[in-house]
């Protein structure tokens, strides 16, 4: 089983290059539609981002917050999966809980769903039926780019060391999807926030998708022809 996934894994990875010239693109598109600058959706973003680096290299950090983020994700997702969860434990060493059954989408999806990012996106649309925040829409879309980069800097922290969800599933599996998810997480936050629409981030992507793919059988073929004339020289 593992290594059919890491079979998949290997598989994944053209996509993983689609995906990433995808948001390129999607980036570009914004800098073009707003004549050379950042719309002010995008600024909100980027300072939230760039005051989380600060707090995150400058302050001691949020261990146990993190912790209580990862662990409650796995349960939040293996909940919406039919299991069981108990005993959710958590410190700033490390965390548990316990679960009835698990799959590679419950034990992954702490590194790919941004539970706080997504809990003030709740928030904010939950206010919104009750009062006009049109005016506070940058300071929200701080705490979004805040709350995202909180993800992503305690992601790579966490996968630059032993995590035994990514050895259950393999790390080229896990790492592709891991990857994926999130390159195609920030490429709707985009959708949500800027010029580009929906429709455009899936004709883009999947045209990349089928060049991606196209490049890796044309090296393939190319690889297979020159392994077969040098055979062929050797006999």
């Amino acid at each position: 089983m593992r290594f059919l996934k890491f079979l998949l894994g290997i598989a994944l990875l053209p996509l993983c290059w689609a995906a990433s010239t995808t948001l390129y693109q999607l980036v570009e598109q914004i800098y073009r539609s707003s004549t050379g600058s950042w719309p002010l959706s995008v600024w909100g973003l980027l300072i939230g981002f760039a005051l989380w680096l600060i707090l995150f290299f400058s302050l001691p950090r949020p261990m146990v917050t993190y912790v209580f983020a990862h662990e409650l994700t796995h349960a939040l997702w293996a909940w919406i999966m039919g299991a069981r969860v108990s005993r959710l434990k958590v410190s700033a060493r490390g965390g548990s809980v316990t679960l009835d059954k698990t799959n590679f989408v419950i034990a992954l999806a702490p590194y790919f769903f941004p539970l706080y990012t997504i809990l003030v996106i709740i928030g904010f649309y939950a206010l919104a039926l009750f009062f006009d925040l049109h005016t506070y829409e940058p300071f929200w879309l701080g705490l979004i780019g805040l709350t995202w980069c909180f993800h992503l800097t305690f992601t790579i922290r966490t996968l630059l060391q032993h995590q035994p969800d990514i050895h259950q599933h393999g790390r080229v599996f896990s790492y592709s999807i891991i990857y994926l998810a999130n390159v195609l997480g920030v490429a709707l936050w985009i959708v949500l926030i800027a010029s580009p629409s929906l429709q455009t981030l899936a004709q883009v992507l999947g045209r990349e998708t089928v060049d991606a793919y196209l490049a890796c059988r044309d090296a393939g073929l190319m690889i297979w022809e020159k392994v077969g004339t040098a055979l062929q020289a050797v006999c």
